[in-house]
Parts: structure tokens; sequence; C-alpha cells
């Protein structure tokens, strides 16, 4: 895996996640952004290993698969430039079964588990946003099994290259056969089967290596439902990216009762607003100011404490 040294303040707009953050949080992520290549084949953890980084891929593809004790492995899920991966990091988890390897090579960026932990329980959007991806995922993760069980070779292939041409700029997959067919967790024959005959409709193009898809809208009538209830659930779960620079802001706090509030700050940033009842002064001008970050809040936020404190956007916050 190569680490670039490049800024992150236009890539992170490629991750569909982070585009969907509030700019302000945006702008306080990006020092604790970076980019990296992921290579084809490159495994991001191991199944029951402890998680040190997040991913946002922009251009890369990770599949997540299930390994049995007898070496064989079947995918569950897939996660491009739409999401995250690691998401048993805020999860409370901090390992899964599950292994995680670039199916496709492409450039993430990647965050450290730290702060990523103290985003998900100190900012209630990220929250929200991050949860709303995680059921989004456990739908593929329960369609794909239900799909394995239940639909020819034809249609999970059929699925399974719909999902992975929505998460490419283009419409050509770098793949073999035989890798298609453990994702499916089929055997290799049956996968070549399959291809031929949608390569005989007109559907795709095989060659070595290689499969490009000609007609999607014939793919998708020959897939089975699956695919649109996986495509459908992510529509409606996850919002459009921020179209406009969002005015969010935070009035400064009084010396005295800014170590008491740090936690409640990293609120008020997002809803632009003092807590209910806080009693804190508000500014003497008629436009609020923002107060940036002085230092990454996983160095400066105090141990917490669980402590659930009811806040009025529709989410507890951990307060220290």
């Amino acid at each position: 895996m190569t680490i670039s040294a490049v800024h992150t303040h236009h890539r992170a707009n490629e991750n569909h996640l982070l585009g969907c953050l509030p700019e302000p949080v945006r702008t306080l992520w990006e020092p604790h952004l970076e980019q990296v290549d992921l290579e084809l084949g490159q495994v991001i953890y191991e199944a029951q290993s402890r998680l040190s980084y997040v991913y946002f891929p922009l251009t890369a593809i990770v599949s997540l698969l299930n390994i049995l004790e007898n070496g064989a492995s079947a995918e569950i899920a897939v996660v491009g430039y739409e999401g995250i991966v690691g998401i048993a990091l805020f999860m409370g988890g901090d390992s899964t079964p599950s292994r995680a390897i670039v199916q496709s090579a492409g450039k993430a960026l990647r965050m450290k588990a730290p702060f990523m932990k103290h985003e998900f329980q100190l900012v209630p959007p990220v929250a929200r946003l991050l949860l709303r991806f995680t059921q989004a995922l456990m739908t593929q993760i329960a369609q794909t099994g239900v799909c394995n069980r239940h639909h020819s070779v034809d249609q999970q292939l059929c699925r399974w290259l719909l999902l992975n041409i929505d998460r490419l700029q283009g419409s050509e997959l770098v793949i073999t056969q035989e890798l298609i067919a453990n994702m499916l967790g089929v055997r290799r024959e049956g996968v070549t089967q399959a291809a031929g005959n949608l390569q005989h409709a007109g559907l795709i193009r095989c060659s070595r290596g290689h499969i490009a898809v000609l007609d999607r809208s014939g793919l998708e009538k020959r897939s089975c439902e699956c695919y649109q209830v996986v495509r459908d659930e992510y529509a409606r779960l996850l919002p459009e990216r921020t179209a406009t620079r969002s005015v969010l802001v935070q009035r400064p706090l009084s010396p005295d009762a800014h170590e008491s509030f740090r936690a409640r700050d990293c609120k008020n940033l997002i809803t632009g607003q003092l807590a209910p009842g806080s009693g804190l002064p508000r500014s003497s001008g008629d436009s609020p100011t923002v107060r940036p970050r002085s230092r990454p809040i996983a160095n400066s936020l105090p141990p917490l404490r669980r402590t659930i404190v009811p806040t009025h956007i529709d989410s507890p916050v951990l307060f220290p």
C-alpha cells in the first residue's frame, strides 16, 4: 500500500459519505485523512483482527468476505465510493469475523481509529450518517445471502456485476472468472457458463481478465430482484451530497466554561446553537463567529464517561 502526501480537500468529495458531511465537519476532518493507493488483492484487515483505520474508498472497491475453516470463502458485500470500510470500529466491536480485501485497485482515504471513535460518539450528524450507511450495508449482506441460496448463478452474476459497475467510473471490470467464483462461493465452471450465456445475449464482453458491460438495462432485466432491493435501500437511507456551502457556526464560550463544555462544543458546531438551558452568554455582535479547533479532538477531549444526555437533534450525545 502506498501512502500519498496529497491534500484531501478536494478528494474527500469523491467519497459519498464524506461529501454528505456538513462542511465544517469535513474541514475539521481533513488533517486526519490520508490518501492511500490500494492494490488488487491487498488485505485491508483480517478476520478477528483489531482495526487501526477506517477507509473511505474513492476509486477502489473493497470486498467483504467470510472465510470458512477449510479455506472456502464467499463475498457478503462490496464497498466503493459510496461508503466506509471498517464499521465494526464505531459499532463497538473493534473487530469482525469477515476479511476485507481490495477487489478493484484504486485510491482511498483512511482515518485513524481513535479519531473516528471520538467523532462518532460526539458529533450526532456523523453518527446518524454512519448508522444509515451501516443499515444499507446490512441490507446488502442479508440480500446477498438470500440471493446465493435461492437464485441461479446467472442471476447472481448479473447482481454482482451491477453492484460493482455502480461503484466504478467506467463499465469494465478487471477481474478473472475464478475470482468471481470465489466471491460468489460457486464453482468456476458455473461462472464460465453464466458469463458465456450473458455474452451470447450481448449483455457483456469477456476477455482474459476483463469483463465489460455492454447493455446495462438488459443486465438489470436479467438480474433477480436482489439488486434493485439493495439499490433502493441505499438510495433511501443515504442523503444527497451537500449541494451548498453550509452555514454552521458556533458562538464563542467564555474561558471559564471552555473546559467543561468541550464535548458540547462539537454538538454546537453542527447545530449552530448553544445547548438549551446552558446559560452561556451569547456574543455581543450581530453575527456569530466560528471558533476553530486548535488541536486534534482525539488529543484535546478528556476521557468519556457513559452519561446519556437528551438533546434536541434526534439522537443522544455522550458528554464528559
